[in-house]
């Protein structure tokens, strides 16, 4: 339906930018987390300050571990409207994250929060007096149902980060049994990819390679699945393959060490 809607006119704007950020709800729920993003910042070029495409764009950068973007997205999203709880306990996870990986002086290393205008908190509070409800945000899903949902992408989460901790100690068999469970609750890009690296150190290498299809499916430009697949592809011999996703890859990071290394085993194979 995206393409088929007019780009001319505020009422046009709004519809596209609803079009858009419901089409990123969908990839979100896929696990695309990049096609999420890009959809919700198109939404949000339409109508700045969407309450729905700055969540979505969050999560997603979430997903996609790029911490102090969802950071800033669920902080712009507090500023639209201080009640969502959702806004909040993205703060709370995304601060302990930052901790983690910056240290005590992360939020020095964050880009700029943007400021909200009234305007825009006004817009999602007050129904227009010309069109009522037509600058409300779309209906939501029964509170339940959003409750469920919520509980399993956060115990997808929690296992997720349990299988990276099993990781970090060298315990890939147990690992790959966390990241197994997450992926029953919710098929996440990274999570394949982070599977994948398990298979690799077990010498699983057909079982890595599916992996990592199954995580360029969600997002076909990712980096570490191309780089996984191409190392599981490498093992099990099959060299013009293994090519083909480095090439890919460094279509996107054409200075990346890693893979141009592995290009050149490849050629000398």
């Amino acid at each position: 339906a995206v393409p088929l809607v007019p780009r001319a006119g505020d009422a046009t704007a709004e519809e596209r930018s609803v079009l858009l950020a419901n089409r990123a709800a969908c990839h979100l729920k896929d696990g695309a987390c990049s096609l999420c993003v890009a959809d919700c910042t198109s939404a949000l070029e339409l109508v700045p300050f969407g309450i729905k495409p700055l969540l979505r764009r969050a999560a997603a950068y979430e997903a996609l571990e790029r911490y102090s973007l969802a950071y800033v997205d669920y902080k712009t999203a507090l500023q639209v409207d201080c009640s969502v709880q959702a806004a909040h306990d993205g703060v709370n996870r995304m601060t302990k994250a930052l901790l983690e990986k910056d240290g005590v002086n992360w939020r020095q290393k964050l880009p700029p929060i943007p400021t909200v205008p009234v305007s825009a908190q006004m817009r999602w509070s007050i129904p227009s007096a010309q069109a009522p409800g037509a600058n409300t945000p779309p209906a939501t899903s029964p509170q339940g149902e959003q409750d469920q949902t919520a509980a399993g992408m956060e115990r997808a989460r929690m296992l997720k980060e349990e299988g990276n901790e099993l990781v970090k100690k060298g315990n890939h068999k147990k690992a790959v049994e966390k990241y197994s469970e997450s992926l029953k609750l919710n098929k996440e890009c990274a999570t394949y990819t982070n599977r994948a690296l398990c298979y690799l150190a077990l010498k699983q290498y057909k079982e890595a390679a599916q992996d990592c299809t199954e995580a360029l499916k969600l997002d076909p430009k990712n980096v570490k699945a191309l780089y996984r697949r191409a190392q599981a592809l490498k093992e099990l011999k099959d060299y013009k393959s293994s090519i083909a996703d480095i090439k890919s890859l460094l279509k996107t990071e054409p200075k990346n060490t890693a893979a141009l290394r592995l290009l050149q085993e490849l050629n000398r194979a």
